[in-house]
């Protein structure tokens, strides 16, 4: 998943929020032109797991955030956010993009990675029928978002964005990729 991660990353400057900053993954792989990362994650163990990578982070990282839904940052506050499969298990995903259409400064950008619904219709079914099974064991991940839609829905304008399918279950594979941008 690196090679995924560091292309979803290129781009990115300046101070960055990551919405569901895990353990820590994305540490080291950030472009030099990134200043300062702002870690929104609810989960303790997750945490607990990235202490050492934030040690070692040659960037700054401020956990500043337990709940996507709502961040403790000020309005305009930050150059852009991050976010590597996440938006599948927030809870209330428009609460959360409206969180972060506030807090981004003018011309400020998502930069995402995340995996979805499939294009396939048969797939897509699938995905339908095995979601609330998923939901109650992945922790509260879906595997039936349309996160090129839930983007543009919450206000932003897509830059290359991009669909392909990854090694693993078909359910699981299908991912979206790209830059949403302020409208």
């Amino acid at each position: 998943m690196r090679p995924l991660r560091t292309r979803a990353m290129e781009g990115l400057s300046g101070e960055v929020m990551e919405l569901g900053f895990g353990s820590g993954s994305n540490i080291g792989l950030y472009p030099e032109e990134v200043t300062r990362i702002l870690a929104v994650e609810p989960s303790e163990i997750a945490r607990s797991m990235a202490k050492d990578a934030i040690e070692n982070s040659l960037i700054p990282v401020d956990l500043v955030g337990l709940d996507g839904q709502s961040v403790p940052l000020e309005d305009n506050s930050v150059d852009n956010v991050l976010t590597t499969w996440t938006l599948c298990t927030i809870p209330d995903l428009d609460a959360a993009l409206s969180e972060v259409r506030r807090i981004l400064r003018p011309g400020g950008a998502v930069y995402y990675l995340e995996h979805g619904l499939s294009d396939n219709e048969k797939v897509a079914r699938r995905q339908h029928q095995f979601n609330p099974i998923q939901n109650r064991i992945g922790g509260g991940c879906n595997l039936n978002r349309k996160i090129d839609e839930l983007l543009t829905d919450a206000g932003f304008e897509l830059e290359h964005p991009a669909k392909f399918r990854i090694a693993g279950p078909q359910i699981m594979s299908s991912m979206y990729s790209g830059v949403a941008r302020l409208r």
